[in-house]
């Protein structure tokens, strides 16, 4: 294994994480095609989709972690919020849906792995199309009502899916937070974090008895994603909710192609 190769994985952890702070994402829609592709693309290194799940699911579980730990700081001076009940509610639910996904991805082949991935991908951009009309974006957090039921059962089954593939599954969980319960903007990204943080720790669980993990590739990702996520959430914080909305439809609807040109070539 080369430097070359390692210097390479910090880079994608770097970029995907900050997409991740930047957009309350786990950052694996953007590093799943990119750990997949670019070492192969640059020479370095090649990986099997399977290994690109493990890899993706920690550096979703850290990215997560520092995301989290930055839109703290930050709503302690009044940037941002999150809101607590959601975060449980989801919290609970995605981790368990991603317990028994992780679990079961070593009985999937790679080629399943890829559809279950693009499969998402294409929900989350129809999602996201979607007119969120009638959600208040300057409303506090305290007077933000939502369906319990609704946001427990479809964290569930998105963990499952997302402990699958290796992803904390907030590129489809967002679009359901948007459009679905109509939770304004910044309070879904904020909280998103947090719900992808839960989901990555049963994902890891899985992905840690399932095997097919790279230690050192692993490694470095891990630490280009520690930096890049907390980058990330700090300039979340300075660009319009508009703006935000419309660079997370962008970057779903980009890889979703990407995926599928992979999956039909």
């Amino acid at each position: 294994m080369g430097f070359s190769l390692l210097v390479v994985m910090f880079l994608i952890g770097f970029i995907g994480s900050f997409f991740s702070g930047l957009l309350g994402i786990g950052g694996a829609i953007i590093n799943f095609p990119l750990l997949l592709y670019v070492p192969e693309w640059v020479g370095v290194g090649q990986f099997t989709p399977k290994e690109v799940s493990s890899i993706s699911m920690f550096q979703v579980f850290f990215a997560s972690l520092a995301g989290v730990l930055s839109f703290r700081k930050q709503s302690k001076i009044g940037k941002t919020v999150v809101h607590k009940g959601l975060v449980t509610i989801m919290g609970v639910s995605i981790l368990s849906g991603s317990l028994i996904g992780g679990l079961g991805s070593k009985f999937l082949p790679s080629d399943t792995i890829n559809i279950v991935y693009g499969v998402l991908a294409v929900l989350a951009v129809i999602m996201m199309l979607i007119p969120s009309g009638g959600t208040k974006e300057d409303i506090d957090v305290k007077q933000v009502a939502f369906s319990k039921s609704i946001a427990g059962i479809s964290a569930f089954l998105v963990g499952i899916i997302s402990g699958i593939v290796g992803a904390g599954g907030a590129f489809i969980l967002i679009p359901i937070m948007l459009t679905v319960l109509k939770i304004p903007t910044r309070i879904t990204i904020a909280s998103s974090l947090a719900i992808v943080f839960a989901s990555a720790m049963g994902g890891i669980i899985g992905k840690l008895a399932a095997g097919h993990i790279p230690f050192w590739p692993t490694v470095f990702t891990v630490v280009g994603s520690l930096i890049g996520a907390a980058l990330g959430s700090r300039v979340s914080g300075l660009l319009n909710v508009k703006f935000l909305r419309f660079s997370l439809a962008i970057l779903i609807s980009l890889t979703a192609i990407k995926i599928w040109i992979s999956i039909l070539g």
